[in-house]
């Protein structure tokens, strides 16, 4: 992956601080004191415009004071001296900024055309800008600190919009042993954006996962592409996804898509996986920091008791998992291992077996782990109470058990949590762990070992779903985009129709009249029984446009006089009357989205589209098979796949059909949106029977 040189913002030569100061109520205060931490990686130099000393080391007035080339500035000052600060920075042989100094774009036009200004001052000068208006970055691999907080080294890359948030992500990141490899609060992008940020954090051999918490994508398209090309996990968090991206939305698919719809769809698309919180982020970052990946979603879930074991199962099914019960032989395997009274089926219950014998947890997970009709394992319930015990944390009386009391109990359950330690990491399925004590030291051990450990059930299988790859899921992708084809300047019914004929979506015969005898001229070149559309009506068949089945030119001409009365619509289309035998209606639509570009959508449609809402999306185009699998993922495929002695209708006819839609509406960024409604898939082939596109 090719992207900018990034190299002078994370590993600079030379820092230095523009605005230090000792007032422990300015952010210039803050950021000297971190870039102090490592004077002897590189030089770093403190400016402060009346000199003396900060933090106790002489500030220079200014940069040129300093005397010698400085590789990366951080720029602290009032507003109205960011510009001055950036063209000293420049003058002083600066290949990096990073603008703390808020007061531009997110103010409002004047401020956005300063910062615009100051963006093409920094491109021309062959350096890079991170903010303005941004709280700093630090890299701990390279002992760069200039950001106000520490971070804790590790394999996360932490690119936020919110300074509070990678806090907050931070603390619940520490109970699970994950630390950062660098932080870059994003701040307004003016040049420096998170896609750039995205494709640097990929080539970083530190980092292992990429979290991103943003409220403005800028080019959401250029992101998706980075987050699907970057070859390591890429966890999202973000806000305002649940407004509507087309409030005056002219078709079912504008009025269905959603901000949150768009945002989903690219992250399925890009293999991102995205959460809602950042307790949710802080899970799938402990459980993606962990071994191995399940590829398959057949769970087992061992419990020393049957309440842990059933809320468990239904977690895990909750989060997509499958909680299958065990075959015959493994039963009868684990039966060799468990007491009478343990339950073999899955979940697996110790039934109280653990107190006897700590190292039955141990064995029943190894045993478990080795099945080849088990993908992974969720274990549950008190483990980790008999260490609590001994370590004070509020676990179980050191007198509980049979078998040598509380202190044998803890010994023996953290000899087995080294076991199961052993076993995961060393095998190639995963296993997580909930536990009614997190931080016992048998839970530690596991964590230690990049164990996932959770005090919640729902975090537990969580992490599983997102430790897990599904056998059939299509391999995540962004397509690029075709190369814009000539505008389309016909945007009514039979000038779309024509667009998509010759991109060979099949239509039936249609012909536009206007009158009578135009009706009667239409109805000599094709056969009936016929459809009559009164063309330019928002929605024809509320407004009662549309007459089906009409078996003769008698009929036809009958209906026609009465919805011209009606209607007295200035144009009409006759059209051959499709075949619906055994049928299904589809709606295939692409929604221009102002950061996403065109968005698809698919789904069951006709006259129920908004009715049923069971539609899927992604980004446009959209490939044959992702289509096949977006239609087989809808909560009626059973409907296109034959029930109640209907035969199955052609999906791969379907899809095709759809690549060829979103294809076309891809290279057409005139259209904002363009939807097929219905497309009748039939047992033999799909042919589209109603299209509607609306221009920018």
């Amino acid at each position: 992956m090719m992207g900018r040189d990034l190299s002078a913002l994370f590993d600079p030569k030379s820092v230095a601080v523009v605005g230090a100061s000792d007032d422990p109520a300015k952010y210039g205060h803050a950021v000297a004191a971190q870039a102090l931490r490592a004077p002897d990686r590189r030089p770093v130099h403190l400016v402060n415009r009346r000199g003396g000393t900060v933090l106790g080391r002489t500030a220079a007035p200014s940069l040129a004071a300093i005397g010698e080339p400085v590789e990366l500035v951080v720029i602290s000052v009032p507003g109205p001296g960011f510009e001055a600060a950036v063209d000293d920075a420049l003058a002083c042989g600066a290949r990096a900024l990073v603008g703390i100094t808020a007061g531009f774009a997110e103010t409002g036009p004047l401020g956005l055309a300063r910062q615009q200004a100051i963006a093409r001052r920094v491109r021309a000068a062959g350096a890079v800008l991170v903010g303005p208006n941004c709280l700093g970055i630090a890299d701990n691999t390279t002992e760069l600190y200039l950001a106000s907080d520490r971070f804790a080294p590790g394999g996360i890359a932490l690119l936020s919009q919110s300074g509070n948030l990678a806090l907050e992500l931070q603390l619940r990141c520490a109970p699970h042993g994950l630390g950062f490899s660098r932080f870059v609060s994003l701040g307004n992008q003016a040049d420096v954006t998170l896609v750039d940020l995205v494709e640097d954090a990929a080539r970083h051999d530190a980092t292992e996962v990429i979290a991103v918490y943003a409220e403005d994508f800028g080019d959401g398209r250029a992101f998706a592409e980075a987050a699907a090309a970057a070859g390591k996990p890429v966890v999202l968090l973000t806000a305002g996804r649940g407004t509507a991206s087309a409030r005056s939305a002219q078709s079912h698919t504008g009025a269905l898509t959603t901000s949150a719809d768009v945002v989903a769809a690219a992250c399925r698309d890009a293999g991102v996986e995205l959460v809602a919180t950042p307790h949710e982020m802080a899970v799938v970052l402990a459980a993606l920091h962990a071994g191995p990946r399940a590829t398959g979603r057949r769970t087992a879930v061992c419990t020393d008791g049957g309440g842990h074991g059933a809320i468990a199962a239904d977690a895990a099914e909750a989060a997509g998992l499958a909680v299958p019960e065990l075959g015959t032989a493994a039963q009868e395997r684990l039966r060799t291992l468990l007491w009478d009274q343990s339950a073999v089926g899955n979940p697996v219950d110790l039934a109280g077996m653990g107190e006897q014998n700590p190292h039955s947890y141990g064995d029943t997970v190894g045993a478990l782990l080795a099945l080849e009709e088990v993908d992974s394992v969720l274990l549950t319930g008190y483990f980790g109470g008999y260490s609590a015990a001994t370590g004070g944390l509020g676990g179980p009386s050191a007198d509980i058990g049979t078998t040598g009391g509380g202190s044998a109990l803890a010994a023996g359950e953290l000899e087995t949590a080294h076991q199961m330690a052993g076993q995961a990491t060393s095998g190639a399925k995963p296993l997580v762990v909930q536990s009614m004590f997190p931080d016992a030291p048998s839970c530690r051990t596991l964590i230690e070992a990049g164990i996932p450990v959770f005090a919640s059930t729902e975090d537990a299988a969580r992490a599983l779903a997102a430790m897990t790859t599904a056998e059939d899921a299509v391999p995540p992708g962004v397509r690029p985009l075709p190369a814009a084809a000539p505008p389309l300047r016909d945007a009514g019914y039979h000038g779309v129709r024509t667009l998509l004929s010759e991109a060979q979506v099949p239509f039936p015969e249609a012909r536009e009249i206007t009158d009578e005898a135009q009706l009667h001229a239409a109805a000599e070149e094709f056969s009936g029984p016929y459809v009559l559309k009164a063309l330019h009506l928002l929605h024809k068949s509320d407004a009662g446009g549309v007459a089906l089945g009409l078996p003769d030119r008698p009929s036809l001409v009958a209906a026609y006089r009465e919805m011209h009365a009606r209607l007295g619509a200035a144009s009409y289309s006759v059209e051959a009357m499709a075949d619906t035998t055994d049928g299904v209606e589809l709606i295939v639509g692409v929604n221009h989205d102002p950061r996403f570009g065109p968005v698809a959508m698919v789904g069951l449609g006709g006259v129920l589209t908004e009715a049923l809402h069971d539609v899927a999306f992604a980004l446009a185009p959209v490939p044959a098979d992702r289509a096949a699998h977006l239609l087989e993922g809808l909560r009626t495929a059973a409907l296109l796949k034959g029930v109640r002695g209907r035969p199955a209708v052609d999906i791969a006819a379907a899809a095709a059909v759809i690549e060829r839609i979103t294809t076309l509406a891809a290279a057409h960024p005139e259209i904002t949106e363009i939807e097929v409604n219905p497309l009748l898939v039939r047992p033999d082939g799909a042919i589209a029977l109603d299209a509607r596109a609306v221009l920018a």
